[in-house]
């Protein structure tokens, strides 16, 4: 499942003046690309350049050139970033959750009447709290999946936790599915929604007719969970 988002992964970094302006720039090589190509990175706030085989990066500056200020205007569309500090707030099946640090604490990073707390450093509370949020995904999702594949008799080969920028979730042809952490913050009808389509890739990998009404038996919550992660789904990523 796709979101309206770049990859942002791998390749490598720099910067690029456009439009009066320093913007991150992100290269990205695909064998499977046809053309160049231009996507918006919501994690660093930057551009991503996608090149075919034996396309040089000329042909990406050039695009990034004539595009400069559709490149501009959407970086600043993006919402603010959301740093985990103490004080502040993260979310969690879609509830907010105050973050609290404790420099005493010796539990490493816990959740007590609607507070995450983090023991330890300042400095690295929010690397703390990222690996925290990831294995609990690790557990949330992972009986979420569970659960629907009982019911529907639909079961993964495996089930893999990622931090991905472009897909909540993923199913390949060996019936792997992946699904993001970031998952973890949205409702809980959203990530039975993305579930519910994953599996059901395990049995039409296609967005034909027959996926749609396969996901229509699985949960009731399909057009909620897409308008929904279209208006938030950028702002989970910004969280860090």
């Amino acid at each position: 499942m796709t979101a309206p988002l770049s990859d942002g992964a791998g390749g490598t970094g720099e910067t690029i003046h456009l439009a009066g302006r320093e913007v991150p720039l992100r290269w990205r090589s695909s064998a499977r690309a046809r053309r160049v190509s231009l996507r918006i990175d919501p994690r660093g706030g930057g551009v991503v350049v996608t090149l075919p085989p034996r396309v040089g990066r000329e042909a990406g500056l050039s695009l990034l050139r004539t595009h400069a200020d559709w490149v501009v205007a959407r970086i600043d569309t993006l919402p603010a970033p959301t740093p985990w500090q103490d004080g502040g707030q993260v979310l969690l099946d879609g509830r907010p959750h105050a973050i609290r640090h404790c420099p005493q604490g010796r539990r490493g990073v816990w959740i007590e009447d609607g507070i995450v707390l983090v023991s330890g450093e300042v400095p690295f509370l929010p690397r703390r709290l990222g690996a925290f949020l990831r294995r609990e995904a690790g557990v949330r999702l992972g009986a979420r999946v569970a659960d629907l594949a009982a019911q529907s008799g639909l079961r993964p080969r495996r089930l893999t936790i990622k931090d991905t920028s472009s897909r909540w979730g993923s199913c390949n042809a060996d019936g792997t599915v992946m699904l993001s952490w970031r998952l973890l913050m949205a409702p809980a009808e959203v990530q039975q929604y993305v579930i519910a389509h994953e599996l059901a890739h395990l049995r039409h990998l296609n967005h034909g007719p027959d996926f749609w009404t396969l996901v229509a038996t699985l949960t009731p919550h399909r057009r909620a969970a897409e308008a929904w992660l279209r208006r938030h789904g950028t702002a989970l990523l910004r969280a860090a």
